[in-house]
C-alpha cells in the first residue's frame, strides 16, 4: 500500500471544535516528517487516526461510525484514536471492533513513536496518562483550505462547570508563549492565508504559563496588541471568550484595530441567573448583557454570536423562557445552540429536576428558530453597506461565498481567481437561501 517511494500513508478525521482541527492538522505535520503521506479519509491508507470529542453523548456513536468508515476503505488499516474521548474512556474505545491504538492527552503528540509497528494485533493497545500529567503546552494550528488558519494559542481549562468534561480530558490552562505564537501567525502568514482565528479551551484565560502559573505579563490584551502591530496577517478572529473574561479593554481594542475583526463569540449557557448558579458559571446575565451593549456602543456593526445550553437539570418551563427573552432582546447575531446531555464524572449528572429529551428537543427547535431570525435581521441591517469579503474556493451551483470582516456569509458568480482575494464589496441582496448577494467594487490591498 506504500507509494513507489516506500512512503506510507496516513488519513485523519477530526470530531469536535477548532482546537481539535488545529491538533489533528499538527500530528499530520509530524507523520509527514516521519515519512507518511496524507491521504484522504476514504482513500486506501496505512493508518487512520481518529481525533475525537467528548462534548455530546454521541462521541462513542460518533467514534464507531468513523471507525467502520476506516476500515470500509482499508480492512488492513490500522486505526488510531486520541482526542479527549480517549482521555475520558481510553478502555470504552479499545473495545470497539478494528481500534487497534488509543492515546491520551499527552501522548498524542508523540504518535510517530506509537507507528513503528502497525500489525493488527489484539490486544489493543492503550497509552493514557492521568490528567494531571497534562501540565505541557503544545502548539498547534491547521490550515483547512487556502483562506483561513485555526491557531491555537492556549489549552486546559481551571473552570468547574458543573456539565463539563474538558477539564477532565485536557487538564489545567496553561498557554503558548507570545514569541511563539507571533512567529507560527507569521508562519501562515508567510503561507499566503488571510485569515487567522485563535483558538483554545477558554482563550480569554491566556497567560497561564506550562505548568499553570500565571505569566503576570503576559495577558490576553497584551496577545491581541502584539499579533495587531508585529504580524502581517490580513485578519484576525477571535473564536470564542468567556463574557467575564472579554473586557471593555479588548473591545475598545478591537474596535480600533487593523487586523482584528467586528465578531465576537460569547458563551451565555442560560438566560437564567438560577441556572447559570447551578452550572457554576463565573457571571450572570447583568454582565453578559453589559459586554454585549458596550460591543455594539462602539461597533454598530458587529458580529455576535452566543453559545447556549437547553434542559439543563432545573430548567423549568420558566427558566428556559426567561433565556428565550433575555436572548430574544439582546441584538445578537446568531445562536449555536446545545441540547444538554449527561456525562460521566460531571456534578450535573447527579442533579434533580432531569428534563425530559422530547422537551429538550422542543426547546432546541425553538432557539433554532430564534437564531435564523436574528441572523437574518442581523444581515438585513448590513444592506446597503460596504465590507471587506475574502473569498473562498467552493463552487455550489456555480456560486462562490465568503464571509465579511463582521460574519456576514456571501456569495457571487464563481470565479477561480477570486478565491482567497480580499475585496471591497457593497451588500445588495438577501437571497431566498439565506445568503446574501453582492457587487464586487474592487480589491484590497
Amino acid at each position: 500500500m506504500s507509494d513507489l517511494n516506500g512512503n506510507k500513508k496516513a488519513a485523519f478525521y477530526t470530531l469536535g471544535c477548532k482546537l481539535n482541527f488545529s491538533e489533528t492538522s499538527t500530528i499530520a505535520r509530524s507523520l509527514k516528517k516521519g515519512g507518511y503521506e496524507q491521504v484522504e479519509f476514504e482513500d486506501k491508507a496505512d493508518v487512520y487516526i481518529i481525533n475525537t470529542c467528548s462534548v455530546t453523548q454521541n462521541a462513542d456513536k460518533d467514534c464507531k461510525r468513523v471507525v467502520k468508515n476506516a476500515l470500509k476503505a482499508n480492512p488492513n488499516g490500522f486505526v488510531v484514536v486520541v482526542g479527549c474521548y480517549a482521555q475520558l474512556k481510553p478502555e470504552e474505545i479499545a473495545a470497539m471492533e478494528g481500534v487497534d491504538l488509543v492515546l491520551g492527552a499527552k501522548e498524542k503528540f508523540n504518535i510517530v513513536h506509537f507507528l513503528e509497528d502497525l500489525n493488527k494485533e489484539d490486544p489493543t493497545q492503550i497509552h493514557s496518562c492521568e490528567i494531571e500529567e497534562a501540565d505541557f503546552y503544545e502548539s498547534a494550528y491547521s490550515i483547512g483550505d487556502r483562506t483561513r488558519a485555526f491557531l491555537k494559542v492556549q489549552d486546559g481549562c481551571d473552570y468547574k462547570c458543573t456539565y463539563c468534561t474538558i477539564p477532565l480530558a485536557r487538564g489545567i490552562s496553561r498557554s503558548d508563549s507570545v514569541e511563539n505564537i507571533l512567529q507560527k501567525a507569521q508562519e501562515i502568514s508567510d503561507q499566503g492565508i488571510e485569515e487567522i482565528v485563535l483558538t483554545g479551551v477558554n482563550i480569554g484565560d491566556y497567560g497561564k504559563g506550562e505548568f499553570g502559573n500565571k505569566r503576570h505579563d503576559n495577558t490576553f490584551i497584551e496577545l491581541v496588541e502584539r499579533l495587531d502591530q508585529e504580524t502581517s496577517v490580513h485578519r484576525i478572529r477571535i473564536s470564542s471568550i468567556e463574557p467575564n473574561l472579554l473586557k471593555n479593554e479588548l473591545i475598545e481594542y478591537t474596535a480600533n484595530s487593523q487586523r482584528f475583526v467586528p465578531h465576537f463569540h460569547i458563551p451565555l449557557q442560560s438566560g437564567s441567573d438560577t441556572i447559570l448558579k447551578k452550572m457554576k458559571r463565573r457571571y450572570l446575565t447583568d454582565l453578559y448583557r453589559d459586554r454585549v451593549r458596550k460591543i455594539k456602543e462602539v461597533m454598530p456593526d458587529c458580529c455576535i454570536g452566543v453559545d447556549v445550553i437547553v434542559g439543563f437539570p432545573g430548567e423549568t418551563e420558566e427558566h428556559f423562557l426567561e433565556t428565550y427573552k433575555f436572548l430574544n432582546e439582546l441584538p445578537i447575531s446568531y445562536l449555536h445552540v446545545f441540547t444538554y446531555s449527561e456525562r460521566d464524572n460531571t456534578k450535573a449528572i447527579d442533579f434533580d429536576g432531569v428534563v425530559p429529551i422530547k422537551e429538550r428537543k422542543r426547546r432546541n427547535r425553538m432557539l433554532r428558530i430564534l437564531s435564523e431570525k436574528k441572523r437574518m435581521a442581523f444581515y438585513q441591517s448590513q444592506l446597503g453597506t460596504r465590507h471587506k469579503v475574502l473569498w473562498e474556493s467552493d463552487n455550489k451551483d456555480g456560486m462562490m461565498h465568503g464571509f465579511t470582516e463582521n460574519y456576514v456569509k456571501v456569495q457571487t458568480p464563481y470565479d477561480e481567481e477570486l478565491i482567497n482575494q480580499c475585496m471591497e464589496v457593497e451588500l445588495v441582496m438577501l437571497n431566498p437561501e439565506g445568503v446574501v448577494d453582492v457587487q464586487i467594487l474592487q480589491p484590497v490591498m
